[in-house]
């Protein structure tokens, strides 16, 4: 039996093809970003109606994800979770394609960028639920936990160092984000044409989708460990998503341009990718939701100093603890819901936990941008980052249950009797 994920050919293919999907992602998105506010600030609008553009951007890929989750979920349940990520990996890079064109003919506009944000929010949609599902049928259940670690870490490092490599493609030319996003896009598809056959158990629900949909979504309402650790992200991240304005802080605030928008990009890189490699050699194993809960809480202090700095150096390091503060969160977060979720509902459980990453991502960028229209981008980062801490404080109550949770394995019987043993741990913890 192998002793490591790595040691797994087919794990070997996935991480690649995850780490390859996420970075083309958050490259592309963070350009996007960039052209839509510098197309409306060159058209004459103010910072704030500005700001709301990128608002605009963030609620149009959310509306498909948010519409279609239920169905992306029982999809990835029901049919093979390797086609669904080559389908939508090449959509993806018909969406980058699509995008490098326009902007090496100098011809994008807000209508282009608005219309493959929708495609890019489909996409997506049913990328996350079939990528999430498919690592833990991938290797041994003894070495399950390291795998779903991999996985999350690969997911975490492509979200975050994908800005910074389309910041820094983007000083070179506009175009070249978007070319090296389809390059990747490319090799996430080639890396999964190289997994093998995936053994999978036989489905425990047979009911209508409707029924199977509805089970899905109250096994994630049942297992408090698994919804405290969702609707977490959920709250803290919509509330303190910086990253959607860090094209108003690079132009309009740190006065840096977009060379210095690749470093706001990259600094939270840094932070989680020296976490990632902590974790890679000593990987944490006690009071992982207390700490998880800590970890939440330096991310929301650290976005306020940065939405109050406007020194360089100090906006760079305030986002270096936030990316390891959110790596550190994701870590644990991922390994949580997937080592407290049965197999045959793992797609419909990473399904909800997209729709919320969705939320607090792609909603919190329209959120953050709204605010930033009604009272400013400083006040907003300062609010959101605020807000994270208050929803840490809440969930210590709330959620009892995270506070108590020593480690990553669930109780014996939590996979086969999910209402029965959280409610319990619930009615303990309070």
């Amino acid at each position: 039996m192998p002793s490591h994920p790595f040691k797994v050919a087919n794990f070997r293919a996935y991480w690649l093809a995850r780490l390859s999907l996420t970075l083309a992602q958050y490259a592309m998105l963070l350009i996007i970003g960039w052209q839509t506010y510098n197309l409306a600030r060159d058209g004459g609008m103010s910072v704030g109606e500005a700001s709301g553009q990128l608002a605009l951007i963030g609620l149009l890929q959310f509306v498909p994800l948010f519409l279609l989750t239920p169905f992306t979920g029982l999809a990835a349940d029901r049919f093979d979770r390797r086609n669904l990520g080559r389908l939508t990996v090449l959509l993806q890079t018909l969406c980058a394609g699509t995008l490098a064109f326009f902007t090496w003919q100098d011809a994008i506009s807000l209508p282009v960028l608005y219309s493959v944000a929708v495609f890019l929010g489909v996409a997506r949609a049913f990328s996350g639920p079939a990528f999430s599902a498919l690592a833990p049928n991938l290797v041994p259940a003894a070495i399950l936990p390291n795998a779903i670690a991999l996985s999350s870490i690969a997911w975490q490092v492509g979200m975050i160092v994908g800005p910074a490599v389309g910041g820094y493609l983007y000083v070179f030319a506009p175009a070249l984000p978007y070319v090296a996003a389809v390059v990747l896009f490319l090799l996430s598809l080639v890396a999964l044409t190289f997994i093998g056959h995936v053994p999978r158990g036989a489905p425990r629900s047979t009911g209508r989708p409707i029924h199977q949909i509805r089970e899905g979504l109250a096994y994630v309402y049942q297992n408090k460990m698994v919804l405290g650790s969702i609707t977490l992200d959920l709250f803290a991240v919509f509330l303190a998503g910086a990253t959607a304005l860090f094209p108003v802080f690079a132009r309009d605030i740190l006065e840096v341009g977009s060379r210095g928008l690749s470093q706001l990009a990259m600094a939270p890189a840094i932070g989680a990718a020296l976490t990632a490699l902590w974790f890679s050699f000593s990987p944490l194993k006690n009071n992982v939701g207390p700490k998880m809960l800590a970890s939440v809480g330096v991310f929301g202090l650290a976005t306020i100093v940065f939405g109050l700095s406007t020194w360089m150096p100090l906006s760079l390091a305030m986002l270096v603890i936030v990316g390891a503060a959110d790596m550190f969160s994701v870590y644990i977060r991922q390994s949580l819901i997937q080592l407290h979720t049965p197999d045959d509902k793992r797609g419909r459980v990473s399904a909800v936990s997209q729709m919320t990453i969705s939320a607090s991502n792609e909603f919190g960028d329209f959120f953050s941008g709204s605010l930033a229209f009604i009272i400013g981008p400083v006040a907003a980062v300062v609010v959101g980052g605020a807000g994270a801490i208050v929803t840490v404080l809440a969930y210590t109550g709330l959620f009892p249950v995270l506070r108590t949770t020593k480690t990553f394995d669930p109780p014996e019987d939590v996979l086969d009797k999910p209402e029965e043993v959280t409610n319990e741990k619930a009615s303990e913890g309070a």
